[in-house]
């Protein structure tokens, strides 16, 4: 088991580079799968969540090195093999094997997916999806078993009652090998799809209107290897954007598309952090003590995003006022809220509504980081605090961030990465 040791109250100065997206590489990964030939991905992140699928794909028999976040994928002597064990449930983005499967074999078993618990998260637009295509889905011990029964799967209209990136392109997966055009409607609008579909456009597929609601996929008889430069990540980005407009005494942080980020970006703005971006890179100027509270929404690309609602609570902690945060996404993303409550918040959570005001003085503290961007606030929350701070659960963060406390170390933070026998937690 693995924990954080932070020292807070240290400023932060310097460069820091973000990594690949680790929201894209989790599903180009499996889409390499789909080619009769190798798959280079350049700019994959070092992150558990990766090293989790390398292993489902060592199982499937595909070779993979991964060397200098440049990854090799060669599915030539892929066998098709029912997946129900637990690496499958080691991440949420597992799934993408299904629509994957269902593409290039007509057929597959998949174990149902684990990740963060961050409440209801049904697979049910998925499988609307998949059914829609003509393929048959049943769960059997906690496999999800698909299979088109020999006839394959034939484009049809979609329409997605919710707006869902894991739908959008686990449909658009299965569709690229299906006979005919898929049509999804309603479809979600995140550059990570657009990065997935320039990948599968490179292997020989024909999908037109990503980035827009409405997603066109002419099926193809075959697809073939390719090469990709996967996009930054625009979490991460937000991430340390927050931490340094927190902490910072001058942080350029390479490696952005800032269009990724605006609506994150206006809100840092409203607060009255002074930044400058570039064309690759923002500059975040010292913090000058005199921010002001904000109030956030979630919604769906291209509004604030819920996996930045997390990282963003500890800079709204030291602003002045008093705001509230609403995620429309998933509303049982308040784990955080007792966590930074033990570091001395003046936050609370009530049916799913986060409220808080400051300017707050964090304290050092023993916490713990239920899931991945709840992790990654507390980290900076830790950073903030006067004291020591113990942060359990770093294997949920290390799922998402590459060598997280080698960057923030880098720019001045304390922070350890420590192993420990958790037969003696209480």
């Amino acid at each position: 088991m693995e924990k954080f040791i932070i020292k807070g109250g240290n400023p932060l100065k310097g460069e820091i580079t973000v990594s690949g997206a680790k929201n894209s590489a989790v599903a180009l990964i499996p889409a390499a799968i789909m080619a009769d030939s190798p798959v280079v991905i350049e700019g994959v992140p070092e992150i558990d969540d990766v090293f989790a699928l390398i292993e489902i794909l060592k199982d499937f028999n595909v070779d993979v090195a991964f060397n200098d976040h440049v990854m090799r994928i060669d599915p030539t002597n892929m066998k098709n093999i029912p997946m129900p064990d637990g690496k499958i449930q080691s991440l949420r983005a597992s799934y993408y094997f299904m629509g994957a499967l269902l593409g290039k074999y007509g057929e597959g078993v998949v174990g149902l997916p684990g990740g963060c618990n961050l409440g209801p998260r049904p697979m049910d637009l998925h499988l609307k999806g998949f059914e829609a295509l003509g393929a048959e889905v049943s769960n059997e011990l906690g496999a999800m078993h698909l299979t088109t029964n020999g006839k394959g799967l034939t484009g049809t209209e979609v329409y997605l009652d919710v707006v869902s990136v894991g739908a959008t392109i686990n449909i658009m997966l299965a569709a690229s090998r299906a006979k005919g055009t898929t049509v999804i409607e309603n479809a979600a609008r995140e550059p990570e799809i657009i990065d997935i579909a320039m990948l599968l456009n490179k292997m020989g597929a024909k999908i037109k209107g990503v980035g827009t609601s409405t997603i066109r996929i002419e099926g193809v008889d075959t697809m073939h290897g390719a090469s990709h430069q996967q996009i930054p990540d625009r979490i991460e980005a937000g991430t340390y954007i927050a931490a340094a407009a927190a902490l910072g005494q001058g942080i350029t942080v390479h490696n952005v598309i800032a269009e990724h980020i605006e609506s994150f970006l206006a809100k840092l703005r409203e607060m009255g952090v002074k930044m400058d971006v570039n064309d690759d890179s923002i500059y975040i100027h010292p913090n000058d003590g005199q921010l002001k509270v904000v109030d956030i929404k979630t919604a769906p690309y291209p509004g604030f995003a819920t996996d930045l609602q997390q990282p963003i609570t500890p800079l709204l902690l030291s602003a002045t006022g008093s705001g509230h945060l609403e995620d429309t996404i998933y509303p049982k993303r308040v784990k955080h809220v007792p966590e930074l409550v033990r570091m001395g918040a003046n936050i609370a959570e009530n049916n799913d509504q986060i409220t808080f005001s400051g300017p707050n003085q964090l304290t050092g503290a023993t916490v713990t980081a239920s899931d991945l961007r709840a992790g990654a606030g507390l980290v900076i929350a830790a950073m903030m605090a006067e004291g020591e701070t113990e942060l359990y659960g770093a294997g949920n963060i290390l799922r998402g961030y590459d060598h997280i406390d080698e960057k923030l170390s880098a720019l001045g933070a304390d922070i350890q990465l420590v192993q420990y026998d958790d037969s003696t937690v209480n």
